[in-house]
């Protein structure tokens, strides 16, 4: 591990691992094989990159674009490290040069599709030279249950055979257990390690609400956003081509995609997205899968995608770099059945699989609790905030509506009087006393709940609806989608129930992620320092984030060294790009720093060469997260209680406790002492014995909920660390 940090401090640029990324590159150099499900922006890639530079022999990475593939081989480049990749686009020169480089041992990662591998002529020359391990990129392909399956995944089912000894390493950023399964399952892995780290991805912050007038609603994200990159998902070609060229109308760099258009002009204009020639990117989900940019700051869909794994992953494309991203989903429910109509002609078991997973982002849609909540757990696992602080229902968007109980029972009246025999835009229009010919034709103006909710915003009721089904008091029926109210809206309309009904605020709020990732940087810096990126990345014919993030910048505007040494404290410059680019960025900063009078070296005397990696920051003070977490640690490995801690580094009681259970895993501490008591620690190590470590919520329960999840996850941790009952101790 100790040569793993120091390839990852030369190369990278970071002092430290996130978490599971130690454990996945120890799969990797111990030859076991693995499945490792990291979101998007937590580190996939560094777990099979590291280790190719640990390894003797070439490794095998497999990825299903090529865009993608040519992004990671520019970024590993531009880090000093040896990659390539063979695709439709290699010339025969390319290919000779990089089957040399191969063979020599000069090339430590090979980058390369299903269908290319596995072509007799690759597999041969691959069986002729030292291989050390093969890495299944978006594993997720391979299986049916998965969000993007693709049959050519299939084939690497008999890689075990070809490539005999050789270990295999699948990675997915979105993958429920049955899709996990599938995947050990088709490639055949022998005993595999499963790793799984959290869903959440506390940077972006997620708001839902119903369509009314998308064109506005999509500008009004945009005007939030005038100099960032943004992606525009839409679910019809139509769509995606009429709102690209009424955002041009209005002034925007923005461009179409979707499998309508030619190869060439799909190729253009992702590489105008990811170059920054075009700001807005319009496309249907055939745009996206791997996509590498990391600077994307809002993902907007203009209708509900067609599975939650599909809007995890097609938002998670926002905010790779773990700055905070916006995330809009604008729905209708006439969104539901135009996917079931435009899925209809799959097979009977498919269709099935397809409709389940349409069921879960519909109750998502129309659900008024924490969003992260109900995302992470979709995919099995718990979440413990009480608050996300980056959600329009944990950012108090939506409105408790008073007397949600006589509302909802108003609702449910309307569509029992009704018959249970229509929809929910006719129940709103008979609630809202709409004059329209078939609710006079049908007599329901003459109901006592015709007009009862006239006084209410048309939208607000419709919204009441759908979370009224997404609560269970209403369900919908038959090829129409009918009202009808189940057993449990039957006991609402007897008052033995209570809902719970929001109405949206008008105005967004800002999350704590977006306030916290400004905090001390100049903004001008910020934009010269863009600016000079944006030339530099031109000039080398690479995207601008692969010569810096955003990330970066924003620390290189908050910090602003003034010497080579000062760039290596910075996170994500390693050795390589300070050579590359040292003289010039040091140049930038002096310039703006000396016309602004503003001081240098910002709080890095203090730091050591590159800083440990911030994920989820929550600074409120002038010490920067990354100063905080370290003089965090510094005051655990003393033995400092966490109280202690919390009002010395100023930081919130949850995020100094993740710091402490980041600083046990990476220290491999056994005894949770001072921080948890003999007593305590001794009952959840006997809750644990009886309901297992794997997730928090049982040990809690098992306790009658008389301990705080705070102290049982670090109790958790420790069990995690020590060795086996039994095991004799290390002298």
């Amino acid at each position: 591990m100790e040569e793993t940090l120091e390839i990852l401090r030369r190369y990278w640029g970071y002092a430290s691992l996130r978490p599971l990324q130690g454990e996945a590159i120890e799969c990797v150099l111990q030859k076991r094989d693995s499945v490792v499900v990291l979101p998007t922006g937590g580190g996939k890639s560094l777990c099979f990159q590291i280790p190719a530079l640990q390894r003797p022999g070439l490794a095998i990475v497999i990825s299903p674009l090529i865009s993608l593939m040519k992004d990671q081989v520019d970024t590993l480049v531009d880090c000093g490290v040896e990659a390539a990749c063979v695709n439709s686009t290699s010339s025969a020169d390319d290919r000779r040069r990089i089957a040399a480089d191969a063979r020599s041992g000069k090339l430590k990662l090979l980058y390369l599709s299903p269908e290319r591998l596995m072509s007799d002529r690759m597999i041969e020359f691959l069986q002729s030279i030292p291989l050390s391990f093969v890495a299944i990129d978006e594993a997720h392909c391979i299986s049916d249950w998965g969000h993007d399956f693709r049959p050519e995944y299939r084939m690497l089912g008999k890689l075990k055979e070809l490539f005999a000894g050789v270990s295999l390493h699948a990675f997915t950023a979105t993958a429920t257990p049955r899709v996990r399964e599938d995947i050990a399952r088709e490639l055949k892995l022998l005993e595999p390690r499963i790793l799984v780290g959290s869903f959440d991805r506390p940077n972006l912050v997620y708001r839902v609400q119903r369509r009314s007038d998308r064109f506005q609603q999509i500008l009004d994200v945009i005007k939030r956003h005038p100099n960032d990159s943004g992606i525009i998902y839409c679910i019809r070609r139509l769509d995606v081509d009429e709102i690209s060229a009424a955002l041009v109308r209005e002034g925007y760099s923005a461009l179409p995609y979707h499998a309508g258009m030619s190869d060439y002009d799909r190729t253009r204009n992702q590489d105008a997205f990811l170059n920054d020639r075009t700001k807005i990117i319009v496309a249907t989900v055939a745009f996206g899968m791997g996509i590498d940019k990391s600077d994307v700051r809002y993902v907007i869909h203009s209708g509900a995608p067609k599975s939650i794994e599909h809007y995890q992953q097609e938002s998670g494309r926002g905010g790779r770099d773990g700055l905070e991203s916006e995330c809009w989903l604008f729905f209708s429910t006439i969104d539901f059945q135009t996917w079931k109509k435009l899925q209809s002609d799959l097979p009977p078991e498919a269709y099935a699989i397809a409709l389940k997973m349409l069921e879960g982002i519909e109750r998502f849609c129309s659900g008024a609790r924490c969003r992260h909540r109900s995302l992470v757990e979709y995919f099995g696992q718990d979440f413990e905030p009480e608050n996300c602080q980056a959600c329009d229902a944990c950012l108090a968007e939506l409105d408790v509506v008073a007397e949600p109980l006589i509302l909802a029972q108003k609702i449910l009246s309307s569509i029992v009087r009704q018959g249970e025999k229509f929809g929910g835009d006719y129940t709103v229009n008979v609630l809202m006393g709409s004059s329209e010919q078939r609710i006079l034709t049908n007599g329901h103006d003459k109901l006592t709940t015709y007009g009862l909710l006239r006084e209410h915003d048309k939208k607000h009721v419709r919204e009441w609806v759908e979370q009224l089904v997404a609560q269970g008091f209403i369900e919908r029926r038959g090829e129409f989608n009918v009202l009808g109210v189940t057993p449990a809206g039957r006991r609402l309309l007897k008052g033995e129930l209570q809902p719970r009904l929001l109405k949206p605020q008008e105005k967004p709020k800002q999350s704590a992620a977006d306030r916290i990732s400004w905090e001390g940087v100049d903004k001008g810096l910020f934009e010269t320092l863009r600016g000079w990126r944006k030339e530099v990345a031109t000039a080398r014919e690479v995207p601008p984030f692969v010569v810096f993030s955003d990330a970066t910048l924003r620390e290189l505007a908050r910090t602003r060294p003034s010497s080579a040494g000062g760039l290596l404290k910075v996170q994500g410059i390693g050795e390589h790009k300070r050579d590359e680019y040292g003289d010039d960025l040091l140049a930038q900063i002096a310039t703006y720093c000396q016309t602004h009078k503003l001081p240098f070296d910002v709080g890095l005397d203090a730091r050591p060469a590159t800083p440990p990696r911030e994920r989820n920051p929550a600074a409120t003070t002038g010490l920067s997260p990354s100063e905080a977490k370290r003089h965090a640690f510094q005051l655990f490995a003393q033995g400092k209680p966490i109280d202690f801690v919390i009002e010395q580094v100023a930081r919130a009681p949850s995020t100094v406790w993740e710091y402490l259970n980041e600083f046990i895993v990476a220290n491999t501490i056994c005894e949770p002492a001072p921080w948890v008591d003999e007593p305590t620690f001794e009952r959840i190590r006997t809750a644990a014995r009886s309901v297992g470590k794997e997730k928090l919520k049982p040990i809690f329960e098992t306790l009658g909920g008389t301990i705080d999840y705070g102290l049982i996850k670090v109790s958790v941790n420790c069990l995690n660390n020590a060795p086996p009952e039994g095991d004799p101790q290390p002298s």
